[in-house]
């Protein structure tokens, strides 16, 4: 035995480490917030608020958490500031545990996370610029500094000709303004937005969401939104997450949930935006073909797997015969294409069981509605 194998006998090279965690997924050393094996349960609760959360949001992205009416999703964003401390588990802002921080740590914190609210939470008896002038008055900042970041944050909400009036003047839309100025006078990294459109109307709402769209852009912030209304995920956010009892049950890029959402609850809170069929096709659909002149009907759903929208000429050369356009349309979510149409398929050559594979070569989905003659 020569001394080199002797000396590797004696020494044996130790076993091959893993690589850590960080190494192997880098988006976890990269995010801005994760949450670890969050819990909570409060008092008194047998069933937990938040049980095993894990979660990774990136700096910069708008990111949704979507759930239905006690899913847990006040509480979930509430630990994001620690408003809630969790019952287990870690929370971390810029990789640092925020549960161990003091109360001057938090003060500092919360200033570096703003937040909005369903209701505004203005004070009535101050004008449109104490309202937001109240926090930096509060942290000690001069006046004139104070001035200044005032009237800069009123343009850019678009509030600037109503800083002497007071809420009690202003509409629902102009009062989330205050609210949304309110929150950025500390200049956060980070913008939590709690229900923000839920008492407003539609066309006010659409309003709300271009602004923070905007703010995200040219401030850079990343911005955690909750809500249950699928419509604000759809316009808004970059990625989601779907919450039910305290859990998540779903997640991805916005475009992946909304093209083929997994979990029954996404699929719930996806169908107030699918258009019901029309009350007179649903009156002469069949659930078996008479004969085969009978009209085939089918939902075909686009999923967004591809980026261009697929050509309607293809379907029709595939299906063959008298294809009919009944309901539906294609929409860009995330630069993807994705929808559903309904079809009726008469007079083709091929039979209904072949018509159904060759659609499924032009869609990621296709269901069978029925029959008309």
């Amino acid at each position: 035995m020569s001394a080199a194998t002797a000396r590797q006998t004696a020494h044996p090279s130790p076993p091959a480490q893993p690589a850590p965690r960080h190494a192997l997924h880098p988006e976890l050393s990269s995010a801005q917030v994760r949450l670890i094996g969050v819990n909570k349960t409060y008092p008194g609760q047998a069933t937990a608020a938040l049980a095993d959360i894990d979660l990774n949001i990136q700096r910069g992205e708008i990111f949704g958490i979507i759930g239905r009416s006690g899913a847990g999703k006040s509480s979930l964003i509430r630990t994001l500031n620690r408003l809630e401390q969790p019952s287990s588990g870690r929370v971390l802002i810029d990789q640092v545990d925020i549960g161990e921080h003091n109360e001057d740590h938090l003060v500092a914190l919360r200033r570096r996370i703003g937040m909005i609210f369903q209701h505004f939470n203005l004070m009535s008896a101050k004008t449109v610029w104490q309202n937001v002038e109240l926090p930096l008055k509060v942290a000690g900042v001069p006046k004139a500094q104070r001035q200044r970041k005032v009237a800069e944050l009123l343009e850019l909400v678009g509030l600037q000709d109503k800083h002497g009036v007071y809420p009690a003047q202003l509409s629902g839309g102009q009062k989330q303004r205050v609210g949304i100025a309110r929150a950025l006078v500390h200049d956060p990294q980070i913008l939590l937005c709690d229900e923000a459109t839920s008492a407003l109307d539609p066309e006010t709402t659409g309003s709300i969401l271009a602004l923070l769209r905007d703010i995200n852009q040219r401030l850079g912030l990343t911005i955690i939104l909750i809500t249950h209304e699928m419509a604000v995920i759809r316009d808004i956010c970059h990625r989601v997450v779907v919450l039910e009892r305290g859990r998540i049950v779903e997640q991805g890029a916005v475009w992946q949930v909304f093209g083929d959402p997994q979990h029954a609850v996404s699929k719930t809170l996806l169908a107030p935006l699918q258009p019901a069929l029309p009350q007179h096709l649903q009156a002469r659909l069949l659930p078996e073909a008479p004969n085969a002149q009978a009209a085939l009907v089918l939902r075909l759903r686009v999923s967004g797997r591809d980026r261009e929208a697929p050509e309607l000429s293809t379907l029709f050369a595939l299906l063959g015969g008298q294809v009919s356009l009944l309901q539906g349309g294609i929409e860009p979510i995330q630069e993807r294409a994705l929808g559903q149409l309904v079809v009726s398929v008469a007079n083709s050559a091929h039979g209904h069981a072949q018509v159904i594979e060759r659609a499924r070569q032009w869609a990621a989905q296709v269901e069978v509605l029925g029959y008309v003659v």
